[in-house]
């Protein structure tokens, strides 16, 4: 497995806009739970289990809440939750030196129990090409998997708690 790790960077530098990025990365997975249980479970900061990155959030899962990512021997990064829409989408963005680096989640109904994730990772910025290259390799290759076992996941918790 590819080690992920990001290099550690000063947050409010500037806040890039996304509107051209640098590199977007995007995968869609379909599980087979409702679009709440989807939306309540990947909200739920508990349920990010992606070693060996460890997870917290301060305050509740809202727009403007901060949260941080800490992986062994780097420092912790700070990154907020933005736009966030009830059941329908959310962005946790990373504000790095002149540009940001922005996880956005869309959820879309396919039926009453069954949902299509989409996560799209995108970097923007003018400083963008500064950590193109560790972004790529943190996540290129992961993503699609990653996304897999978050839909297999959620599908498991939900078969759990039927009768």
């Amino acid at each position: 497995m590819a080690e992920r790790r990001l290099v550690h960077v000063e947050l409010g530098k500037s806040r890039a806009v996304a509107t051209n990025p640098l590199l977007e990365l995007k995968h869609s997975v379909e599980a087979d739970v409702s679009p709440s249980f989807a939306w309540s479970w990947r909200t739920d900061v508990k349920n990010w289990v992606d070693p060996p990155a460890q997870f917290q959030l301060d305050g509740a899962f809202a727009s403007g809440s901060w949260g941080t990512t800490q992986f062994p021997g780097q420092e912790p990064m700070r990154w907020q939750i933005r736009d966030v829409r009830p059941g329908t989408s959310f962005v946790i963005e990373m504000a790095l030196n002149d540009a940001v680096l922005s996880f956005e989640w869309d959820f879309e109904p396919l039926s009453k129990h069954r949902t299509r994730m989409t996560q799209r990772i995108v970097l923007s910025g003018d400083n963008a090409s500064e950590y193109a290259d560790h972004v790529r390799a943190g996540f290129a290759s992961t993503l699609e998997d990653g996304m897999k076992r978050i839909a297999e996941a959620m599908v498991s918790v939900e078969r759990s708690m039927q009768p």
